[in-house]
């Protein structure tokens, strides 16, 4: 990775938290949320993949058709969230992954 895909990242996300700054306070409060729990047990590829970008696009749409962020995502943001990601591999399971296998050798 050179300096000039360091720097792109950089504009991309500073546009992309534009646009989450664009949105209205209770679709704010949601993405913040959402954006900790996924940076924490989220997919891989979070931070460069079309994960974050597509919840953005979801929630504008939501503005647009004038729908609170709740009639979007549920009560349970978590589980809104698990089911985004619920497919792809995950730092968790990674490391899970990582502890049965260590422990595993460590038995041999």
């Amino acid at each position: 990775m050179g300096i000039q895909d360091i720097i792109e990242g950089k504009k991309q996300w500073r546009t992309h938290m534009a646009r989450v700054k664009a949105l209205p306070p209770d679709y704010r409060i949601v993405y913040k949320e959402m954006q900790r729990y996924l940076f924490k047990v989220g997919p891989i590829d979070l931070s460069d993949g079309p994960l974050l970008p597509g919840i953005v696009d979801f929630f504008e749409e939501g503005v647009a058709a004038g729908k609170g962020v709740l009639e979007l995502v549920g009560n349970d943001v978590a589980v809104f969230c698990d089911d985004l990601v619920k497919d792809s591999p995950t730092y968790a399971e990674v490391y899970q992954e990582s502890l049965s296998g260590g422990s595993g050798m460590a038995e041999k």
